[in-house]
């Protein structure tokens, strides 16, 4: 990779970045640990994560916590899996008011516990006037599902007489997403080595730039964070209107 060229003043980071959280496990059985201990590990990582793009001045961050999938996984990691997010939920909240973080989180909550939507909600709620940023926990999410969702809402909406096919554009379906009044990322990052997005903001990610590192989540930090945007700051974005 040829180095990112110097400018006098620092460039901006890109406004949202979104990141595939991968490697927990790996990272657990090469250490010969239980994976529990990888998805533990990786919490931190989320929250030093949180910490390096305030510094950096990010405003969004979006994250892929637990994939729709993920249900398909042993009953004993999901049971694990789930106690975890409930000991995030109840630790972190007063450390992101502290800090001006707003939590946001979006999926499909038919399947979480009651005490888990309580929990989601009591935290949007508690940091819902917060700006410094923006952070999206995507849980049990798809994007798929997500754009079904959004196809059927419009449909809905047609049958109910409010709205006409004639204006169904990209403007109006993107409101029927789970991500409604986000950016779209500029920068979407994905650890552990793997090259694919996984059913990730699909719709969103149309036009942002993929950065893949070789680095377990669990072993992610700023300084990762930071070759990451490097590496998008060299690349020339133009959506499409000029050829190569």
């Amino acid at each position: 990779m040829e180095p990112a060229p110097k400018h006098s003043e620092p460039l901006p980071p890109p406004a949202h970045v979104a990141i595939i959280m991968d490697g927990n496990g790996r990272w657990a059985r090469e250490r010969r640990l239980p994976k529990i201990a990888g998805h533990k590990r990786g919490a931190e990582a989320l929250r030093n994560t949180v910490v390096a793009a305030r510094e950096l001045g990010i405003g969004y961050l979006t994250v892929y916590g637990f994939s729709s999938e993920n249900w398909n996984r042993p009953p004993s990691e999901v049971d694990d899996l789930m106690g975890l997010l409930r000991l995030y939920l109840r630790k972190e909240i007063v450390e992101l008011g502290k800090n001006g973080v707003r939590l946001r989180v979006i999926g499909d909550f038919s399947r979480f516990d009651k005490d888990i939507i309580d929990l989601i909600d009591y935290a949007e709620e508690q940091t819902g006037q917060n700006t410094t940023l923006h952070l999206t926990l995507a849980l049990s999410y798809g994007g798929r599902a997500e754009i079904t969702q959004a196809a059927r809402r419009c449909a809905e909406l047609v049958a109910a007489g409010t709205l006409s096919v004639a204006d169904i554009d990209e403007e109006h379906f993107a409101e029927n997403l789970f991500t409604t009044g986000l950016p779209d990322p500029d920068l979407v990052i994905r650890t552990s080595g793997e090259q694919r997005i996984s059913n990730f903001l699909l719709w969103q990610s149309a036009y942002s730039e993929l950065v893949f590192t070789s680095a377990l989540w669990p072993d992610f930090g700023k300084a990762d964070l930071v070759l990451a945007i490097g590496e998008y700051h060299q690349r020339e974005r133009r959506y499409g209107t000029t050829g190569a």
